[in-house]
Order: C-alpha cells, then sequence, then structure tokens
C-alpha cells in the first residue's frame, strides 16, 4: 500500500479500535456520528476507485483543465494539508446508516480498492493528471492519496473529539 494510504489506515484503525456500540453512535445534536463518518470515508474511497476503473476500462482518463478556482482549493488541502469545514459532501458519500463495525470493514475494502486503482492509472498515465475531483479538479495520483489523508485526517479528528481521545 502507498505510504500516504498506509498512514491513513493506521490512523483510522487508531482512532477507531476498541470502540463500543455507543462511542459509535455519539455525536453532538444534527451532526454525524463516528460510525457514519467512517462510512462517509469508505463510500469516499470507494467513488474515487470506481472512477478510476471506469476510466482504466475506458482506457483513457477522464481530465480536462483546472479552473482557479479548484486550483487554489487543491493547494490549499493537498499543498498545505488544511480541509476547510462547513463543505457539504456529495450524495454518493453520504452515509447511508451502516453500523460502526460494518463501515469501518467497508472502508477498509474500499481503501485496498482505491490504492490499487490509483497505482494502477499512475502505471498506465504516469505521474500527471490521472482524473478530475468534482471540486478540485484535475489531479495525479498523489495528489488523490494525499486529498484523502488529509481528507481522513479531519474527520478522525472528529470522531476522537467525539469519543474523547487525543491525537
Amino acid at each position: 500500500m502507498d505510504a500516504w494510504l498506509e498512514r491513513l489506515r493506521k490512523q483510522i484503525d487508531g482512532a477507531t479500535t476498541g470502540l463500543t456500540d455507543a462511542d459509535w453512535r455519539r455525536a453532538p445534536e444534527l451532526r454525524w456520528n463516528s460510525a457514519q463518518i467512517v462510512e462517509h470515508l469508505g463510500r469516499s474511497y470507494g467513488s474515487t476507485a470506481k472512477m478510476l476503473e471506469l476510466s482504466l476500462s475506458a482506457g483513457r482518463p477522464d481530465v480536462r483543465p483546472a479552473k482557479l478556482l479548484e486550483t487554489i482549493l487543491r493547494g490549499l488541502i493537498v499543498n498545505l494539508g488544511i480541509f476547510p469545514h462547513g463543505a457539504k459532501a456529495p450524495a454518493i458519500v453520504m452515509p447511508t446508516g451502516n453500523d460502526g463495525p460494518a463501515a469501518l470493514k467497508q472502508a477498509m475494502e474500499n481503501l485496498e480498492r482505491m490504492d490499487a486503482a490509483l497505482a494502477l492509472a499512475e502505471q498506465r498515465w504516469g505521474r500527471g493528471v490521472i482524473a478530475t475531483h468534482f471540486r478540485l479538479g484535475p489531479m495525479s495520483a498523489e495528489e488523490w492519496r494525499k486529498f484523502h489523508y488529509v481528507h481522513c485526517r479531519h474527520h478522525l479528528k472528529q470522531i476522537r473529539d467525539r469519543v474523547g481521545r487525543l491525537a
């Protein structure tokens, strides 16, 4: 597994190991609980994997030129490691209600699937742009990995806050 994604995997393990049913369900009012957060992460890995798998099957990456706002957001998240708060997740990655252990299992499976798809896309198309993110624009495999790492770190802080764990 790629180093960024291996770090991500270890951090998910660290944040979720030993969670009770009550821990998985605990959340501030009108906010996601830990199970929903992990399900969201897993769905984001799965959607990235599926997008790449479709491009690989088509024989070409799905890319377009970057827009200015995308370039700024990508720089903020991928280069500086700052994930903005309050952005609404797209429907495809919204949690559907899996319990914590099921969400965690699916997240880890999708993480491996995404890692494999990123590696194959990078092997086939090189270190340049391999796919277009809906908000961040065209990105390389390395940028995709860093994006998912920063995105995960953002959400793992929320899990730690909900269950009273230090980073």
